[in-house]
């Protein structure tokens, strides 16, 4: 079958077309289904990292749109269409401008980073909420910051996006980004200046229809850096409710919008000298405990206010000083934490007093640590471990 002709690639901004039908079978990837061909189409298939378009055939919702070997645009429906009939198609235009400006947005971003730190897009997808950018080189923060002001004073200056198909012979004398060898024509996007590469996706005219560039995380990812950017109304989205966030976080902190870090950082240090504090008084408490403990004593001690490792001083220096059964418990979380001792197998001991009052833990021969619900009934548990 003769390859379908693209008017996407033709008129970008082409938002409704007339087209005839050519064939319709039976969808061989999704059973109930139906694809079309149409002798010309507006649908962008699925590819280069870019979604494919969505829309009406006539009154037919287009499902999905993907290309074949032979260069065949196939769209899905949930009913047949006529072969022969001509049919009026109109593609969700919101969804295709938002993808012209996420493709566009990272040619222009991946462009920059290649020629700042010579770093290569080795990964990229328009996912949601953000567009995916795998980088082939580590790259510091300030690095980004740098290349991201750089790639939105590129869509400032609003420069033409130009997209072409160059002779072989011009072809050769290019600096094309590409992933790979290209047999045939070679479809070629300049991004305003910023990036030059082979692409089949849909852009926006001018730079400045990407409207704003954001990178909004970066992590380390095979050796390289993995990025996840917004452009355009994603963008302003992104911004606007990391500014909400930063005013509903200040306003918790009692500073204004942005001036969060600095609060947080007081909280912090605060928070490390009460962990200190805490940690004194709880050696002082374990101390005491050990000391008022007889030789060969079981305890069993239900304690307010320490935490994990604050049972587990208490316990540990009391069993010590005694040498014989140890159980502390406090509240703490969704129940009744507990530190636990015994001169056998504490394991075991463990075990039974968890199944038996539905709790759950464990650790090492001499030592364990666990919970039990907040019900609990605590004469029970100190009865059961005083004859178990």
């Amino acid at each position: 079958m003769t390859p379908t002709r693209r008017l996407y690639e033709e008129t970008p901004t082409l938002r409704a077309f007339d087209a005839a039908v050519l064939e319709c079978r039976p969808d061989p990837a999704a059973d109930g289904y139906w694809e079309t061909v149409l002798d010309a189409t507006a649908f962008y298939p699925e590819g280069g990292g870019q979604p494919c378009d969505l829309g009406l055939l006539g009154e037919e919702p287009v499902l999905a749109v993907r290309v074949d070997g032979d260069g065949v645009i196939r769209h899905r429906t949930a009913h047949p269409l006529p072969v022969g009939t001509a049919l009026h198609g109109e593609i969700d235009w919101a969804r295709r401008f938002d993808h012209m400006q996420q493709h566009t947005g990272e040619h222009i971003l991946s462009g920059i980073l290649h020629s700042l730190y010579g770093a290569e897009n080795v990964g990229f997808h328009i996912g949601s909420p953000a567009v995916r950018v795998d980088v082939s080189l580590p790259l510091t923060a300030d690095q980004l910051a740098r290349a991201e002001e750089l790639a939105n004073d590129t869509v400032q200056a609003d420069r033409p996006v130009r997209c072409w198909v160059p002779p072989r012979a011009e072809l050769a004398d290019l600096p094309y980004r590409s992933k790979k060898e290209i047999e045939g024509e070679v479809r070629l996007v300049d991004a305003g200046g910023a990036d030059l590469c082979a692409c089949c996706g849909t852009h926006v005219a001018t730079t400045g229809q990407v409207g704003l560039i954001k990178i909004l995380s970066a992590q380390h990812y095979k050796g390289g850096v993995r990025l996840a950017v917004a452009c355009g109304k994603r963008a302003c989205q992104a911004v606007c409710a990391l500014w909400k966030d930063s005013q509903r976080a200040g306003a918790l902190l009692s500073v204004p919008a942005g001036e969060s870090t600095r609060a947080v950082q007081r909280l912090l240090d605060a928070q490390s000298a009460d962990r200190q504090r805490l940690a004194a008084l709880q050696n002082a408490l374990a101390d005491r405990t050990a000391a008022a403990a007889a030789p060969g004593e079981t305890l069993v001690l239900f304690l307010e206010g320490p935490d994990p490792d604050g049972l587990r001083r208490i316990c540990l220096a009391a069993a010590q000083k005694t040498g014989a059964r140890c159980a502390v418990f406090a509240p703490g979380g969704q129940g009744l934490s507990y530190a636990l001792s015994d001169p056998e197998d504490t394991r075991t001991l463990c075990r039974r007093l968890n199944a038996q009052f539905g709790g759950r833990g464990g650790g090492k021969a001499g030592f364990c640590q666990g919970s039990l619900p907040a019900d609990a009934d605590r004469q029970a548990v100190e009865e059961f471990l005083r004859r178990a």
